[in-house]
Formats: C-alpha cells, sequence, structure tokens
C-alpha cells in the first residue's frame, strides 16, 4: 500500500492511478486517512453511484429490516400478483 501525504503531494492524479493495480494509493492529511484510489472490478459507474448514495443506502436498510419484521414475498407469489407467466408454464 503507498501512502501520500496530501501535503507533499506532487505527482498526476494520472501517474498515482498507473500504478494501482499493484497496490492502492491512500491520501492522508496530518497522518489521517482521507481518501483512497484503488482499481475497481466488474462495476460500473451506476454501481458505484448507487453505493455512495445515502437515501439509497437508506432504502435499502429500510427494506432488509421489513423483510426481516414482516417477512417476504416469495417470487412466484410476486409473478402471480404482477400476472406474470412463469417460464414453466
Amino acid at each position: 500500500m503507498k501512502i501520500v501525504e496530501i501535503s507533499d503531494a506532487s505527482s498526476t492524479l494520472a501517474e498515482y492511478t498507473s500504478d494501482l493495480s499493484e497496490e492502492p494509493v491512500i491520501i492522508t492529511s496530518n497522518g489521517q486517512p482521507i481518501a483512497a484510489l484503488v482499481t475497481l472490478e466488474n462495476v460500473d459507474l451506476e454501481t458505484i453511484s448507487l453505493s455512495t448514495n445515502p437515501k439509497f443506502i437508506e432504502l435499502i436498510q429500510r427494506s432488509r429490516q421489513n423483510r426481516r419484521t414482516q417477512g417476504g414475498i416469495y417470487s412466484q407469489e410476486m409473478r402471480r400478483r404482477l400476472g406474470i407467466k412463469n417460464s414453466e408454464e
């Protein structure tokens, strides 16, 4: 892992990212980590955007809590409610 103090950062962003396949780059401010440059595999911009969106994360957490406390609906039941035929029919 490469650690770069932000006040000492003198390379371009392109230069820092060129070595990411070998190790992540951690940016610090007064010795405290404030950002990380890491390689991303098998993700797209939409996934990254949603995974860092506080409103979306809250929605997912609320949905998971509701499923735990109230139960869920099996996909077969949801298809029936929506009038979607099973692929086996």
